[in-house]
């Protein structure tokens, strides 16, 4: 809004003020960042009141004694805090992005289509004591069928777009400098899968205080660097060369606008941490870590790295792979178990390290994951 209020009134600003910093997307993302921080600081304490209000208290509960006496003092923290970073990260977003871009249009869908099932994951899980039901929330396959009705809606309109990119309906994959055709059901495929996946692999990380927000923080600022690379040109006066076409890298116009939508997450994670640092003031809830789980698999997948986002999220990858290989290998041995407990978070807990050793040291590997990626991009 403040974007288009700006250009609408450029001949006063430009001609007069002299004020063309408005138009170039860093400039904006980074006072994106900065706007959603403020939101979440100042609206945090109103909406943990509220919770607590609402008696919208967690009560977790794990296959596993010793885990259960671990997380004891957990037991009616406020959750559905993913709240505090929607309301920053969207507020901000509709402040600072161009609301005319296709790709903006689609990250805002994301929030809400996959908010709404983590909200009423989280309210089936919350009340299922006074209903008499059990606190899974909504069944595993209930909850799939939702994502991959969202994660197919977007595949299908970001096929069209891309209709004009020769790059963008390609497979790149790291230190390979040309991109691999994609059929259409090819494309549809690993854009519903990798939403899908990365809403699931977030939702599963956030089980310790400020684990799954810092990281997502962190990949966040790396999505930043992708969708600015991708787009944008290698210097303010518009030269034809872009930085995409210099470090051989598929080049997908107007992506650069989603810097501000991620820049508006990490400003809101920074701000929910605040409150979310142990021990927690409120935990995010699935209606956090769903949809901001899919905006990174989205991010992935409009700049094009797909493959790459394997090693950024490398974090959220172990934690996904843990309880795929606990559970596989439970089934397949009759009972024994890889883990002490998986996701594997709790596996380093259950061994001794306290729960902020846990979340540092997985946010130091989050950072080693990222800045091993963004090298890769040089190596092509």
């Amino acid at each position: 809004m403040i974007y288009h209020f700006l250009h609408t009134f450029r001949e006063f600003f430009t001609g007069t003020l002299g004020f063309y910093a408005y138009e170039e997307v860093m400039f904006r993302a980074i006072l994106a960042a900065i706007t959603s921080a403020t939101i979440a600081l100042i609206t945090g304490p109103k909406i943990i009141r509220w919770l607590m209000k609402k008696k919208i208290g967690d009560h977790p509960e794990f296959n596993h004694t010793d885990l259960n006496d671990l997380m004891k003092e957990r037991a009616n923290t406020p959750t559905m805090g993913g709240l505090i970073i929607l309301l920053a990260m969207m507020v901000s977003t509709f402040l600072w992005a161009k609301l005319d871009n296709p790709f903006i249009h689609k990250a805002i869908f994301i929030v809400i289509w996959f908010g709404a099932i983590g909200a009423v994951d989280d309210w089936l899980k919350l009340t299922s004591k006074i209903k008499n039901r059990s606190r899974d929330g909504l069944k595993a396959w209930e909850k799939l069928v939702f994502q991959f009705g969202g994660a197919v809606l977007i595949a299908h309109f970001l096929y069209a777009d891309f209709a004009n990119v020769p790059d963008a309906r390609m497979l790149w994959l790291p230190f390979y400098k040309h991109g691999i055709p994609l059929a259409g059901w090819a494309f549809a495929i690993i854009a519903v899968l990798y939403i899908s996946a990365t809403s699931n692999a977030v939702n599963l990380t956030d089980g310790m205080d400020g684990l799954a927000p810092g990281c997502i923080g962190i990949v966040s600022a790396t999505l930043i660097i992708l969708c600015y690379v991708s787009s944008e040109s290698m210097s303010p006066h518009g030269e034809s060369q872009t930085w995409a076409s210099y470090l051989l890298l598929p080049h997908i116009p107007q992506a650069g606008e989603l810097c501000i939508f991620y820049a508006s997450i990490m400003g809101a994670i920074l701000g929910f941490l605040w409150y979310n640092s142990h021990p927690a003031q409120v935990f995010m809830g699935d209606i956090g870590s769903l949809p901001l789980g899919a905006a990174m698999g989205y991010g992935a997948v409009v700049a094009r790295h797909e493959i790459l986002l394997l090693l950024i999220g490398g974090v959220f990858v172990m934690e996904m792979l843990s309880v795929i290989m606990q559970v596989g290998y439970y089934k397949y041995s009759g009972g024994k178990r890889i883990f002490r407990c998986a996701p594997i978070h709790h596996h380093f807990h259950l061994k001794g390290w306290s729960e902020p050793q846990v979340v540092s040291r997985f946010w130091l590997l989050a950072i080693f994951f990222a800045t091993i990626a963004l090298a890769t991009l040089k190596l092509r």
